[in-house]
């Protein structure tokens, strides 16, 4: 049985453990716990899937619950891929958000393909002003 809910308090270790068994920890800070910290601290949604209290997903996103809501992380477990569990984390995360947000993300390399499966539509003009 998964358990998906709002868990705005999710711990640190919690949060890179599932990074890290999901491949996104290739692109996140994981070593730097206070910048993580300050990931999860900051960020207005923060969506989780457990499975017998074990968490397997996670979504967070940064929003002003009016127009735009920035999905900056969607995690899930590589064993548990493909079962659903990304899909109503983020379906979870726009309801939170409001259904009058768009959601708007940056998509891993590997995942280019999963969005458009679940009603995404690819967006030509993104920019990025890396951090230093």
């Amino acid at each position: 049985m998964i358990s998906i809910e709002l868990e705005p308090q999710l711990g640190t270790e919690e949060f890179v453990d599932v990074l890290r068994r999901s491949t996104l920890a290739e692109r996140r800070p994981v070593d730097d716990i206070d910048r993580i910290a300050g990931m999860l601290r900051h960020a207005d949604l923060i969506v989780t899937a457990r499975i017998e209290g074990k968490l397997v997903g996670v979504s967070r996103a940064i929003t002003d619950f009016h127009y735009c809501t920035y999905l900056s992380d969607l995690a899930v477990d590589v064993a548990f891929q493909r079962q659903g569990i990304g899909r109503e984390l983020v379906r979870r995360t726009h309801d939170a958000a409001g259904l009058g947000t768009s959601l708007i993300l940056l998509a891993a390399p590997n995942a280019r393909t999963y969005y458009p499966q679940i009603g995404f539509e690819p967006h030509d003009s993104c920019w990025i002003l890396r951090d230093k």
